[in-house]
């Protein structure tokens, strides 16, 4: 029987997501170690902080997250033995206690977003090779699994993320997930139904596709490829069926760049793949990551770096719950609702000659458009702006400037201005 909860549905045109009828900017923090990992003292203390940072959703896995941290606490959904589980028993108990975490959760007013197999469970992923496929997750027990997973969280109307972190390089591997999708969309037709792809990755099967309710899509932690923020934004923000589109794992704040290359992203980065995400066609939300919660590190866990994509040692959650980039993703949130945006966009076409990292969006009523430059220049752009009113944030410091501009010859150009960092350029139409 489902409880008061209500569940998240798409607006009309399918691009962005309601709740109670009203617009939702899906703002999630990456949690994906919960269940194992939190005590019932650290997981409030934890909602309490995030909802005070603007967050209104989270992403959880279900399953333990095959490279988090361990040692601080550790309860399993299975025995485990020489790192390999025992898949022909579920203990009941850690459902339970998963399922009390949802109904604090929830009645804080945060929405659910569950990852039921991560990739090292299915057969053929890129993690399950690394992970010599020793937790693959047998075909012929799923539908008991899935049948926990109904009876344990359904209540909560989740947003159900079928596989995480995946890719599909083999028909067992799609026929897998298509298992999952068979069996979630009988026994749970009203909640929203997607896939976390891996980083840097767009190509999803049409029988797939076809399938999702929302496309999640991840510009990922690899330090060679910023642009992928945008570039993946556009591309789903393209792809057909039309649906909101999420980047559900950006450059998370502190984690060390993929494949134990040297150096971490600091708050400047992930803020930056925001405001790139959202203005790029990943308007109906944007996912945040600290490292250190993600992995729910403590000062007694252990961390393998060479696990998953071999990121450096974690932060302490005590200390990561504090990186100031949280404050960044609840400040973007804030004010596209604060401006009346529900609905962006991408308008890049306005930009004459500037650099593709300068993101352009209008919000779809026309009356309002964000400028987003992640460093000093001056730029143009293709319209006559002068019914405008214009402001120029500055997002290091949120201080809000009156913008220097000129209009000559149907364009208004913007000379560089006094910031150090990113800015934002909000031009509202006069009433």
């Amino acid at each position: 029987m489902k409880n008061e909860v209500t569940s998240v549905r798409l607006t009309t045109n399918k691009r962005t997501i309601l709740k109670d009828g009203e617009p939702f900017f899906y703002l999630a923090d990456t949690c994906w170690s919960a269940f194992i990992s939190i005590k019932e003292d650290e997981w409030l203390y934890y909602l309490k902080k995030r909802k005070d940072q603007g967050f209104n959703t989270l992403q959880i896995n279900i399953l333990p997250q095959w490279d988090r941290s361990i040692g601080n606490f550790d309860q399993l959904p299975f025995k485990i033995e020489e790192g390999v589980f025992d898949f022909n028993e579920l203990d009941e108990s850690y459902f339970a206690r998963a399922r009390e975490m949802c109904k604090v959760a929830t009645e804080q007013g945060f929405v659910l977003s569950l990852i039921v197999l991560w990739s090292n469970y299915v057969t053929g992923t890129w993690a399950s090779a690394i992970d010599q496929e020793k937790n693959v997750y047998p075909t012929e027990q799923l539908e008991k699994y899935f049948e926990t997973v109904i009876k344990s969280f359904d209540v909560f109307s989740p947003i159900y993320v079928i596989g995480g972190d995946t890719d599909f390089p083999t028909e067992k591997t799609i026929g897998t997930y298509q298992q999952a999708f068979d069996y979630f969309e009988a026994a749970s037709p009203e909640t929203l139904k997607t896939i976390h792809v891996k980083g840097r990755f767009s190509e999803i099967p049409e029988v797939i596709q076809n399938r999702l309710d929302i496309y999640f899509y991840q510009s990922g932690h690899n330090s060679s490829y910023p642009e992928m923020a945008y570039t993946l934004a556009q591309d789903f923000y393209k792809k057909e069926p039309q649906l909101p589109v999420i980047n559900s794992e950006p450059c998370y704040e502190q984690m060390g760049y993929a494949r134990k290359v040297y150096g971490r992203f600091r708050q400047a980065d992930v803020r930056r793949a925001a405001w790139q995400s959202v203005l790029s066609g990943g308007c109906a939300g944007i996912t945040y990551g600290a490292h250190g919660i993600w992995s729910w590190h403590g000062n007694s866990a252990s961390y393998s770096i060479d696990l998953g994509e071999a990121f450096d040692t974690p932060m302490q959650w005590q200390d990561a719950i504090n990186f100031p980039g949280a404050l960044d993703y609840g400040f973007l949130k804030q004010l596209l609702e604060d401006n009346g945006i529900t609905d962006l966009e991408p308008s890049n076409q306005l930009l004459e000659k500037g650099n593709e990292q300068i993101r352009v969006a209008y919000a779809k009523d026309g009356n309002t458009l964000l400028v987003y430059l992640p460093s000093n220049t001056s730029i143009r752009l293709a319209a006559d702006m002068s019914d405008y009113k214009i402001s120029l944030i500055d997002l290091a410091t949120k201080n809000v400037h009156k913008a220097t501009y000129v209009i000559q010859d149907n364009q208004t150009i913007f000379p560089t201005h006094n910031c150090l960092e990113d800015v934002l350029i909000i031009a509202s139409k006069k009433k």
